[in-house]
């Protein structure tokens, strides 16, 4: 028996289906959309059982290359990525000639439709690392708590979570309103003296939650990027911190910084 026998009868046959599958993804064979041979098709084809047709599925779904549509099948995931730019997503400019939010502004430049449901808002203590960036007291201060979910062409793609001291938010839309107005969220922080001029952001990745699973429908195998977002006013000090998750699958992130001396 030669080594390359020798070695492929070493790699299990779902990984070795797989390993098929995902080759013919790659190389453009099976397109963005295209559905997947059924079960019983693959394993005719590759002469293995059905539920090892079924493992080789799973391994695809897991690396996020396929997604199951039930009653339809299971087909090759189209990217559909939406890019958050940077310091620009946050521009004064942008803002004042469009009167939109960042993120509809951003969307809407990607020639998608955005919407953003803002399901609660409320007045609450800080979690600790909120009042840490917002130089708060956590045993004595409070903020408004407004929880957005937000959609593109009515896909769930982001959850974001924003915190605003209380001493600001407080008489204004920002503390008791999901209707923002013109402007939206960065139009009401100027009116309360504080015009954003820098932007600090923290980011990372993990795998899901079972809650934001299922609120966002991220399928198997993606992870989401966390990004802990604060505003800086034009006095350097901090007036808003707003917790991001957002699908991996159908977020980018293009930052272009000047380089510091």
């Amino acid at each position: 028996m030669s080594s390359a026998e020798s070695k492929s009868r070493e790699v299990p046959p779902s990984r070795r289906v797989a390993d098929e599958l995902r080759l013919a993804i790659t190389s453009g064979d099976l397109a963005p959309g295209d559905q997947l041979p059924s079960e019983r098709v693959l394993a005719e084809r590759h002469q293995v059982a059905r539920n090892t047709a079924r493992e080789a599925i799973r391994i695809l779904a897991d690396e996020g290359l396929v997604t199951a549509i039930h009653g339809k099948g299971v087909f090759v995931r189209k990217p559909q990525r939406l890019l958050r730019f940077g310091s620009e997503r946050y521009s004064n400019r942008v803002r004042e000639e469009t009167g939109l939010s960042p993120y509809r502004a951003e969307v809407s430049k990607q020639g998608r439709t955005a919407r953003v449901d803002c399901t609660s808002i409320t007045r609450v203590p800080p979690p600790e690392d909120i009042a840490e960036r917002l130089n708060l007291r956590p045993d004595t201060d409070t903020v408004a708590r407004r929880e957005n979910w937000y959609y593109a062409d009515e896909e769930p793609v982001q959850v974001g979570v924003t915190y605003i001291p209380w001493t600001i938010a407080d008489g204004s839309p920002l503390g008791n309103s999901a209707q923002m107005g013109k402007g939206s969220l960065y139009a009401r922080f100027e009116e309360r003296g504080h015009r954003i001029t820098r932007v600090r952001e923290e980011i990372s990745a993990r795998m899901p939650s079972p809650d934001e699973t299922r609120g966002l429908a991220i399928p198997d195998g993606v992870p989401v990027v966390d990004v802990v977002h604060t505003g800086i006013d034009q006095d350097g000090q901090p007036f808003e911190v707003t917790h991001f998750v957002m699908r991996g699958d159908l977020n980018g992130l293009d930052y272009n910084m000047p380089v510091e001396d």
